[in-house]
């Protein structure tokens, strides 16, 4: 039987911290509200900022993203 590797296993504590730092690094936009939210990075980038983010257990540096 296969068991999954527990040391690469995302926990729901760095999944949601880097969630956290991603909203905040790409702000969403707001229907109706056209100054709210950010158009910068594509989803593209916003997958490589969490996975970095991930990969570093919770924490990014300011560079990543911008």
């Amino acid at each position: 039987m296969f068991a999954p590797d527990s040391a690469s296993a995302v926990t729901a504590e760095v999944a949601r911290a880097c969630s956290a730092l991603m909203i905040k690094q790409f702000p969403p936009r707001e229907p109706g509200n056209p100054a709210a939210g950010s158009a910068k990075g594509t989803g593209r980038d916003q997958q490589l900022f969490f996975n970095k983010c991930v990969a570093n257990g919770g924490k990014v540096d300011d560079t990543v993203g911008k």
